[in-house]
């Protein structure tokens, strides 16, 4: 049964019971009204009629015509309200006793009669009202026991409905409520088992077939892969690094919260729009979107970028992101992910560490110019003769002093390099003419150690576009090294080679080499090779690679360990 059709069936039935009790109770007050109002008009004014001829009766004598008007009123109305069985003869038998007593008005035994006939009249009426007021009484208990019996149906009816509606309707939406409740948990097991044929069966299947399907969803892949996406967009928002996503067609697939501060947008102008046309109106996602070329070894410099209210310092790093599909051999690429690393604090240290060192570098240089100065003095005869041990000390302390002048021009050379102060004199240069002066430049140390300096040059070699200063430095600095980690009587190449439109100057020697796992940080600032003579500050090859790709050139080394070493650059040709 429909539930519209329990509460409209409840309300009626409650309804016709209130009906129904309401009708009894108005029956049974009218059946009593009416026997009352037979006492009153049939019975009670009979006798009203009655005392009024005794009463005039009784009067004849003190007042006679009056009183035999009176007596002739109220028999007339006692004719009138003749309503019991016999009182009609008694009426009209008393109508004729009074008619005898107008013409002898003083005979008592009529007197006597008409008394007796109103007293038989009054007695007869009397009975009558004991009766009817018998009748009166059956007719109240029938009443009573007839609202009774309906007014007790009529609690049952209602005291049913109140406990029976109210759980019909409340217990399905509590169980409904609670099975809810475990859907939101996660329990898509749950079901509900209220099957009626009504609005909470038809309820119950829909709520059954959802968490079917939500079931179905739950253990699918669809809800797995869903569940991971929304964890790693979780994750990138989280990230304090801005990260931009973009799709094969350049299309931006997601934007962090950090990406979105630095570029200034909303999430909803930004996803789903290609990045090219975002960077017609947005100077940031140009320069962010800009495709860094293969070929071009130079080392990207940070982004200034005001973001937090300051200026701040990013690192852009682009990752391009590849997938193998099933069944095939070949990779194809899917898109590629933009972060921006914030070096904002390494800048800030980096450039306090380079004006320190800028700093105590030039402070240096004077005091070690002045050693030297005082070297030369000492080292005058005009100024007295020395012996063998002071000759010692005096050259042990010019070979440091060299030394640390040296240290300190490197770190001023580094310090010009990371501030942007370094002045490059790009011009023409001859590759031979650098060779030859690098060669020069450390001939007496190499045959010091007894070794053989080669070079060996392609003919017709092309003038390249360089510092030749700088260029010839960082010559000097490679050959300097490997006449260092060179055995004595070993031989250290020097080779010009050819290449498209490059020209490649290459360092070899056949020293002990470098172990693998080092190759890749022998240009790092300071590092020096564990195990190797640290006669130096670490800083001559980080600033080769400095001057090398100022120069737009690039630079490497390949070695084995045991086997040598080859250090190289390539400068372009004009």
């Amino acid at each position: 049964m429909k539930i519209k059709t329990k509460l409209n069936l409840g309300v009626g039935l409650l309804f016709l019971a209130i009906i129904v009790l309401s009708l009894v109770s108005a029956y049974a007050v009218f059946l009593i009204k009416k026997d009352t109002q037979n006492i009153l008009k049939a019975n009670y004014e009979t006798l009203e009629y009655s005392r009024n001829m005794l009463r005039s009766l009784d009067n004849i004598a003190s007042d006679e015509e009056k009183s035999i008007a009176i007596f002739e009123t109220n028999l007339k109305k006692q004719i009138g309200n003749i309503t019991e069985n016999g009182e009609e003869e008694l009426t009209l038998e008393l109508q004729k006793s009074f008619l005898r007593l107008e013409k002898d008005r003083d005979n008592e035994a009529l007197k006597n009669k008409i008394r007796e006939a109103v007293f038989e009249i009054m007695k007869l009426n009397l009975n009558a009202i004991k009766f009817k007021s018998d009748v009166a009484k059956r007719t109240a208990d029938t009443a009573n026991l007839w609202i009774a019996v309906t007014g007790t149906l009529c609690f049952l009816i209602a005291f049913n409905l109140l406990v029976n509606l109210p759980n019909n309707i409340a217990n399905p939406i509590k169980e409904l409520t609670a099975s809810i409740k475990e859907i939101a948990n996660k329990n898509y097991k749950e079901r509900v088992h209220f099957m009626n044929h009504n609005e909470y069966g038809d309820l119950a299947k829909s709520f059954n077939t959802m968490a079917q399907k939500l079931e179905e969803y739950s253990s699918s892949n669809l809800h797995k892969l869903s569940f991971e996406k929304k964890r790693l967009e979780t994750l990138i928002n989280n990230m304090h690094d801005p990260i931009i996503g973009l799709d094969y067609d350049g299309k931006i697939l997601f934007a962090n919260d950090e990406a979105l501060k630095i570029i200034g947008l909303k999430s909803e102008a930004v996803i789903g729009k290609l990045a090219t046309n975002l960077a017609l109106t947005n100077d940031l996602i140009k320069s962010l979107i800009a495709n860094d070329l293969k070929n071009d070894k130079q080392k990207a410099l940070p982004m200034k970028i005001f973001a937090d209210g300051k200026e701040s310092y990013f690192e852009k790093q682009r990752v391009n992101i590849t997938i193998q599909p099933t069944g095939e051999d070949s990779t194809i690429d899917i898109g590629d992910v933009i972060i921006l690393r914030n070096i904002t604090l390494f800048k800030e240290l980096d450039f306090a560490k380079t004006n320190f060192i800028a700093t105590v570098s030039h402070e240096l240089k004077t005091p070690i110019a002045s050693i030297k100065m005082s070297l030369q003095l000492l080292e005058n005869e005009a100024n007295g003769t020395i012996n063998a041990e002071q000759k010692q000390l005096i050259d042990s302390i010019k070979e440091d002093s060299q030394r640390l002048l040296k240290i300190t021009g490197e770190l001023l050379e580094l310090s010009q390099l990371e501030t942007g102060n370094i002045q490059l004199n790009m011009e023409k240069s001859n590759p031979y003419d650098m060779v030859h002066y690098a060669v020069e430049a450390v001939r007496i140390q190499a045959e010091q150690k007894q070794i053989q300096l080669v070079v060996e040059t392609d003919e017709n070699l092309q003038e390249v576009k360089a510092d030749s200063e700088k260029t010839s430095w960082v010559l000097i600095n490679f050959l300097t090294n490997a006449i260092r980690y060179s055995s004595e009587n070993s031989k250290v190449v020097v080779r010009l080679l050819k290449s498209e439109h490059q020209i490649t100057f290459q360092v070899i020697d056949t020293g002990k080499g470098i172990d693998k796992q080092y190759k890749s940080k022998v240009f790092d600032k300071y590092f020096q090779i564990p195990g190797s003579h640290k006669s130096g500050t670490g800083l001559g090859l980080a600033i080769s690679k400095e001057f090398i790709e100022a120069q737009n050139g690039t630079i490497g080394v390949e070695s084995e360990l045991g086997l040598g070493s080859t250090f190289y650059f390539s400068l372009n040709v004009v």
